[in-house]
């Protein structure tokens, strides 16, 4: 489903026509998720997570190695090949991307009519979704009249309407108090129990406690074994002197 093979990524150090390109924000990155996977991707600001995201969602190619998502080898794919695979892919922000002069529905129904579904089809696929994120009732209502959590829903309700192969979330609950993060979080597991492999970017530690699930940490570019990261963690907070 997804597969990455000592990739490394570099960012344009002084522009994009500069020449120059910045330090690695990757560094010989490997991993494999397999399909119906869910999986949480660790790690402290700037380590690396939204760069491993975007290069899922094909938003970015490697600078070096290999990554394969949904059986396409992006590094050397040709440019038209990339549209049809980003159409199984859904993709929530932290800061949800919603278009604030469309209403709910149609924020929702977007990348339905973008992929060319007729509207006799697409109302019942949009009503169905929005009654699955519980806001059937908001369906003329702009994101500005909604809440954090109503609009964040709203992203999940449109990342998921065309039914992705893989979705990906980049610290979706960081704007959301506990209780919408664990309703968001329950939302993303049903959508994996259907089949959806669901890659979910976050440093909340309570919610990975409460949902367990395979976990992939990233620090300072790298891929580190969890287990013995939090090792280390525990020996340096012992080691700390009191006061």
């Amino acid at each position: 489903m997804v597969r990455f093979e000592a990739v490394g990524l570099r960012y344009p150090g002084g522009g994009p026509h500069s020449g120059s390109w910045g330090p690695e924000a990757l560094v010989d990155v490997t991993f494999a998720l397999p399909q119906g996977s869910f999986t949480w991707l660790l790690g402290p600001s700037g380590a690396g997570k939204s760069s491993v995201l975007r290069l899922m969602h094909l938003a970015l190619r490697p600078t070096r190695g290999e990554v394969e998502v949904l059986g396409l080898r992006t590094a050397q794919a040709r440019r038209a090949a990339l549209p049809p695979v980003r159409r199984r892919i859904g993709v929530v922000f932290q800061d949800f991307r919603l278009l604030p002069y469309l209403s709910a529905f149609d924020n929702v129904a977007l990348p339905l009519r973008l992929a060319g579904q007729p509207e006799g089809t697409l109302r019942g696929d949009v009503t169905e979704m929005l009654r699955w994120v519980g806001l059937g009732n908001r369906a003329d209502a702009l994101p500005p009249e909604l809440s954090g959590g109503e609009q964040q829903r709203i992203a999940i309700a449109r990342a998921v309407v065309h039914r992705p192969a893989l979705l990906v979330a980049d610290e979706p609950t960081g704007n959301l108090d506990t209780h919408q993060a664990r309703r968001l979080l329950a939302l993303l597991r049903e959508m994996n129990r259907l089949g959806t492999t669901v890659v979910v970017a976050t440093h909340d530690e309570d919610l990975v406690a409460r949902f367990p699930a395979p976990s992939l940490l990233l620090r300072d570019g790298r891929l580190h074994d969890l287990d013995a990261a939090r090792g280390l963690d525990q020996a340096d907070a012992e080691e700390q002197p009191d006061g």
